[in-house]
């Protein structure tokens, strides 16, 4: 039922135009936006509109969500939605942001089966139903460089995109069934060769932590297919072509 009426609604919070204060702070703090034509830029506003009325951020370790934070990360996040046909992250509910990074705790089984418990450094996370997080000061760094091909939101929403239809395995909704058989092939194939550059100490344009599994692939070759969308398309056009095909988009040109 609460569907049916986000849907009936959506039509509507696309169409109501940004205001001035808000795109002065996506203008501000997300220069991948700065340069969008007219049209783009009515599109991407038409998403941060559902995203800012569907979404719950909730402010940790004292920090204060404010108009500024919302709107710079859901203009991050609806980067990933453009040019496609998309239910707006619809296992997302509450997005948590701390001021900066955090601890969170961690359990790891040894050899003998014994657990330890202990804490981890994080500066974000998504998990599978439900909630995102977010360091904010990370948010913001990350925004700011917009060709180091490293983006806080843009890692975690890819994970939420990854998780829309299952587990987070870096297989996300493609546009056709027929599309899954290509993208199993070369997304497997440049990982396992990824895996190979960082063994062999090769210098990699993909960064080591998508070595980590499947999913942590997908998520930080969306980054650079963001931000480094020439390095991507120059050192692996096969693997830049599957994500052109998946983001609606060829920003290397």
């Amino acid at each position: 039922m609460f569907g049916f009426f986000r849907r009936r609604r959506r039509p509507k919070l696309k169409s109501t135009p940004l205001p001035d204060a808000w795109w002065a702070i996506i203008d501000k703090r997300v220069p991948l936006v700065r340069d969008m034509d007219g049209a783009d830029r009515r599109e991407l506003g038409g998403i941060v509109q559902i995203l800012l009325a569907e979404k719950r951020f909730v402010g940790l370790n004292g920090l204060e969500i404010t108009d500024e934070i919302r709107v710079t990360i859901a203009a991050q996040a609806a980067l990933l939605l453009m040019h496609r046909e998309t239910d707006y992250y619809p296992t997302l509910k509450t997005i948590h942001v701390y001021p900066h990074g955090y601890f969170a705790p961690t359990t790891r089984r040894n050899p003998d089966g014994t657990i330890t418990e202990g804490r981890q450094a994080r500066l974000g996370e998504s998990w599978f139903r439900g909630s995102l997080v977010l360091s904010w000061s990370d948010v913001v760094h990350g925004a700011a460089i917009d060709d180091d091909g490293r983006n806080l939101v843009l890692h975690e929403f890819a994970h939420q995109l990854d998780g829309e239809w299952g587990g987070m395995e870096g297989a996300p909704a493609l546009r056709s069934a027929s599309s899954y058989r290509d993208w199993a092939r070369v997304l497997g194939g440049e990982y396992e060769r990824l895996i190979q550059d960082i063994h062999r100490g090769h210098h990699t344009t993909i960064d080591a932590y998508g070595a980590t599994n499947p999913a942590e692939f997908f998520a930080v070759v969306t980054e650079l297919f963001f931000e480094r969308p020439g390095a991507l398309k120059r050192d692996h056009p096969e693997l830049y072509g599957q994500f052109v095909g998946f983001y609606g988009r060829d920003p290397a040109g």
